[in-house]
């Protein structure tokens, strides 16, 4: 189940975040094509389980590796059981995805001290978090590894809805430019995404209006909104050895959305 020699996976081991849905479901079934065993973590609940369970169904039906976890990654206790698992089944892990996320929109006016914390603690703590554990696995290996995190580009604009989620992925992208700094001695390179947008389930009720996702298209130079596929591409080669030189950099997908703001 590999896509080329050059970009092979064979042998690694992937855990990715928010594996069940939308980008992460792609970039899980991308990194299994490329020959990875995936570890698809998914929160806790029957329909998340089902969700993982599902793409675990597909890599495997397609020749390919894959197992489910449910783990709260804004949990310290609940990450670490995910990653001593990982290390009890797999042997350790070689790429790590911080792909989970969430961005419930809300007005400044409206915005809870809770909501924002909740934000914080999923996409920025919870990238922490993994980061941390799985970074020190990789350094006891002596393996190297890869630490890829999905920012956003909201990471470089500001958004009205989104004033609880624009600072976490600012963090985001921060953190993997620091982190470049410490694990690039072991070997460690970490680099940041930064979609543009991209049709998931976070944003469906906002393109369920014709009028916005029309008005959102034409803003885009490449005519048309990224799918997850569109990310799970470039997560595949940055985890591959033909992104060996390449740490503290973030790659924003976004269709040529930023540079057409004006």
């Amino acid at each position: 189940m590999t896509s080329g020699t050059g970009s092979s996976l064979e042998g690694k081991v992937a855990v990715v975040t928010g594996g069940g849905r939308g980008i992460g479901r792609a970039i899980a079934i991308r990194l299994a094509a490329a020959g990875a065993r995936v570890v698809v973590n998914h929160p806790p609940g029957d329909a998340e389980e089902a969700s993982a369970a599902g793409v675990v169904s597909l890599i495997r039906e397609a020749g390919g590796e894959a197992d489910p976890f449910s783990a709260d990654v804004s949990d310290r206790e609940s990450v670490q059981a995910l990653f001593s698992s990982v290390e009890t089944r797999q042997g350790g892990v070689d790429i790590l995805v911080n792909n989970a996320g969430v961005c419930p929109f809300e007005t400044w006016w409206d915005m809870t001290p809770e909501l924002f914390e909740r934000v914080f603690q999923v996409n920025l703590l919870g990238t922490f978090l993994c980061s941390h554990r799985a970074s020190s696995m990789m350094r006891a290996r002596g393996r190297g590894g890869r630490i890829i995190s999905l920012s956003s580009i909201s990471a470089l604009v500001g958004g009205g809805l989104q004033t609880h989620y624009t600072p976490t992925k600012a963090g985001v992208r921060s953190l993997m430019q620091s982190l470049a700094i410490v694990l690039g001695p072991y070997g460690i390179t970490c680099n940041s995404i930064l979609p543009g947008s991209i049709r998931t389930d976070i944003n469906r009720v906002v393109y369920e209006d014709p009028e916005r996702l029309r008005h959102d298209e034409a803003r885009v130079p490449l005519g048309r909104l990224g799918r997850p596929e569109d990310i799970a591409g470039a997560v595949a080669f940055l985890a591959s050895d033909e992104a060996a030189y390449i740490t503290g950099a973030d790659l924003l997908i976004d269709g040529g959305l930023f540079v057409n703001l004006q």
